[in-house]
C-alpha cells in the first residue's frame, strides 16, 4: 500500500513524537462542541458575506478545535505544525473582503496541507525527523494557487513517514516527527495512509478542507477509512511541483473534504498549468475547471455504470454497502451492470519496481535542488540507522534499501516496467472494461473498514478498488457509501484520463441521495451496538 514556525510548544512536540495510548473509558471521548462543525466551503462563505463571521475567527475557531480535540481530548495527532501566519493571513483576507475584492470560493477558507508539500514558512519533513528542521524556500506550486484564490495555509497534516514507502511492513498513519495519528471513529483504529492526517483533520472538523497525495490509495483509501470525500485527478490535472515524490508515474496532489461539492472547489484551485511539470503541459489537458457547476441534481440518471463485483470480497460489509450503492443508482435512472478489468492485478510487481527506480531519482533531485540537510538515499538510511530508537521503533527500511541499490531511468528493466503497468492499468485495463459495454464509470468499494492498529505486525490492509486508477494515472473519486459497526465505508468512482467532471457530477448525485456520512464520536475502541448514537 503506498498510502502512496509556530511549534505547538515543546512538550506538544515531544509528546507527538511517542504513539499515544487510546485512554480505557468505554465512553466517547468527546470533544468540545464546535460552533461551525460539518458546515461546508458555501455554509462558511454565506456567513462571511453576511458579516456573521471573518476568516480570521473561523480560522482561530479551528485553530482552538486542533487544540482541543488534536493534542487533547481524544488526541488524535492528525496535525503536525501549524501556519505562525495564519492569523495574519486570515486577517489580510478580510481586509480584502471589506473593500469587495474576494478572489473565489475559496476566500478566507482555512486548508491543512500534508507535510510533504512545500508551504513557508513551515518544515517539509513527510514525518521523518531527518528533515524536521527542513524549510525550504518557496511554495509549492498548488500552494502558491491557493494563496492566490484567498485560501488560509493553516498547517500541515501528519502522515504515514515517506508517504508510506519506507517500509513494507509499516503501521499507516505513523511519522517519527508526529507519531501515531488515530481514527476519530475509535481511536484504536488505523487510520489509513498516506494522507492519513489529512483525512483524519478533516472528518475531525478540525479544517474546512486538506490537501492530500496519492501514489496508490494514499488519498483515497484515508478518505473512505475516515468517512469523507476523497478525489486523486488524472496524473497532471495538478502540479507536483515542490512536492516530496515517489513516482512521477503515479504521484498527484487531490482534495479531500466532507462534500463532493467542497472537493470540486477545492479541485479548482489546486488544478493549474505549471512549466515546472512537464504532465500538466499534456496536449489532452482537460481546461475546463469549473468543477462546481457540475454540482447538479440528476447525473446518475441515463448514466452506464459498470460495478466490479470481483471487488466486493473485500469485506461482508463492503460488499452489502456496493449493493445499497447499486440500488441508488439504479433507483436515480442509472443502467448499472457488471462489469471487469481483464488484466486486474497483472500490473503489481511492474508498479513496484517502478516506484523503486523513480523513487531514488525523484527524492535525490528534490533534496538537492532545496538544499535539504541530507540530499540521498544513502544518507537518510544512514540516518535511520543512527537515530534506530526514534525512526524505526516499529518498522524498517526495506523499501529505502531496494531502492537505494536499483540503477538510473534509463536502464531497460525500469523502462519496461513503466510501460507493462500503465498499458496494464490503462488502455488494457480501465478503457478496455469501459469501451466493452459502454460505461461511463466503474464503481468499486473503496476499501473495507478501518482495522486495529498494531505497530508489531504493521497494516491488516483488507485490500482495495482504486488500484487500476492508480497505476493508470486516471481519477478517482471516493465517496461515503454506509459503515461497518460504526467504522466508515467508501464507493470509488473511477473514469477515463481527464473524466474528473463526471465522476464529480455522479458522486454528488450518489451523495445527495445517500448522505451517508455520520460525524465521527471518538470512542477509544468500538463499543456495542447498543450503546452507539
Amino acid at each position: 500500500m503506498r498510502r502512496s514556525l509556530l511549534p505547538l510548544g515543546l512538550m506538544l512536540a515531544l509528546a507527538a513524537c511517542q504513539p499515544a495510548s487510546p485512554p480505557n473509558a468505554t465512553a466517547p471521548a468527546a470533544p468540545t462542541d464546535f460552533i461551525y462543525a460539518e458546515l461546508d466551503i458555501a455554509d462558511l462563505q454565506a456567513r462571511m458575506q453576511a458579516g456573521e463571521l471573518d476568516s480570521r475567527r473561523l480560522t482561530q475557531a479551528y485553530l482552538d478545535r486542533i487544540a482541543a480535540v488534536d493534542k487533547a481530548g481524544p488526541q488524535l495527532n492528525a496535525v503536525i505544525e501549524l501556519n505562525p501566519d495564519a492569523l495574519k493571513e486570515a486577517a489580510l483576507r478580510d481586509v480584502e473582503r471589506r473593500a469587495n475584492a474576494v478572489r473565489g470560493p475559496l476566500h478566507g477558507i482555512p486548508v491543512l496541507l500534508k507535510d510533504n508539500i512545500d508551504a513557508v514558512p513551515m518544515a517539509t519533513s513527510a514525518g521523518s525527523l531527518a528533515l524536521k528542521d527542513f524549510r525550504p524556500g518557496r511554495d509549492a506550486f498548488l500552494v502558491r494557487r491557493l494563496r492566490e484564490a484567498g485560501a488560509v495555509i493553516l498547517g500541515k497534516a501528519n502522515l504515514s513517514e515517506w508517504a508510506n514507502f519506507r517500509s513494507s511492513h509499516s503501521t499507516s498513519g505513523w511519522s517519527g516527527r508526529g507519531g501515531q495519528t488515530r481514527n476519530p471513529y475509535a481511536l484504536d483504529r488505523n487510520p489509513c495512509g498516506s494522507s492519513s492526517g489529512s483525512a483524519v483533520a478533516v472528518s475531525a472538523n478540525l479544517a474546512a478542507v486538506s490537501v492530500g497525495t496519492e501514489t496508490d490509495g494514499s488519498i483515497l483509501c484515508p478518505a473512505a477509512i475516515n468517512g469523507v470525500v476523497g478525489l486523486k485527478p488524472t496524473v497532471g490535472l495538478v502540479s507536483r511541483q515542490g512536492i516530496l515524490p515517489i513516482s512521477h508515474s503515479q504521484d498527484t496532489a487531490g482534495p479531500i473534504a466532507r462534500t463532493v461539492a467542497d472537493a470540486a472547489l477545492l479541485l479548482g484551485v489546486l488544478a493549474g498549468r505549471d512549466p515546472a511539470d512537464a504532465a500538466t503541459t499534456n496536449a489532452a489537458w482537460n481546461t475546463t475547471l469549473d468543477y462546481g457547476a457540475r454540482l447538479t441534481p440528476g447525473a446518475l440518471k441515463g448514466a452506464r455504470i459498470g460495478v466490479l463485483r470481483s471487488k466486493a470480497a473485500i469485506h461482508p460489509d463492503a460488499a452489502a454497502a456496493l449493493e445499497g450503492a447499486i440500488q441508488v443508482m439504479r433507483e436515480a435512472g442509472a443502467i448499472v451492470v457488471d462489469a471487469e478489468i481483464p488484466t486486474d492485478g497483472q500490473w503489481s510487481a511492474d508498479e513496484l519496481e517502478l516506484m523503486l527506480y523513480e523513487f531514488k531519482h525523484g527524492l535525490e533531485r528534490y533534496l538537492a535542488e532545496r538544499n535539504a540537510p541530507l540530499t540521498t538515499l544513502t544518507q537518510l538510511i544512514g540516518y535511520n540507522e543512527q537515530y534506530r530508537l526514534s525512526e524505526m521503533p516499529h518498522f524498517g527500511q526495506d523499501l529505502f534499501e531496494r531502492a537505494n541499490a536499483k540503477g538510473g531511468l534509463g536502464e531497460s528493466a525500469y523502462i519496461a516496467a513503466r510501460s507493462r503497468a500503465r498499458r496494464l492499468a490503462g488502455p488494457e485495463g480501465i478503457d478496455a472494461a469501459l469501451k466493452a459495454q459502454q460505461l461511463d464509470v466503474l464503481i468499486a468499494p473503496t476499501t473495507g473498514p478501518a482495522w486495529l492498529t498494531d505497530h508489531k505486525a504493521g497494516d491488516h490492509f483488507p485490500g482495495a478498488g482504486y488500484g487500476a486508477a492508480a497505476v493508470a494515472g486516471y481519477p478517482s473519486l471516493t465517496v461515503p457509501a454506509g459503515h461497518s459497526d460504526g467504522l466508515p465505508l467508501g464507493i470509488v468512482f473511477m473514469g477515463p484520463a481527464w473524466s474528473e467532471a463526471r465522476l464529480i457530477a455522479l458522486g454528488y448525485d450518489y451523495e445527495q441521495r445517500t448522505r451517508a456520512r455520520k460525524p465521527p464520536e471518538y470512542w477509544p475502541t468500538l463499543p456495542p451496538r447498543a450503546a452507539r448514537r
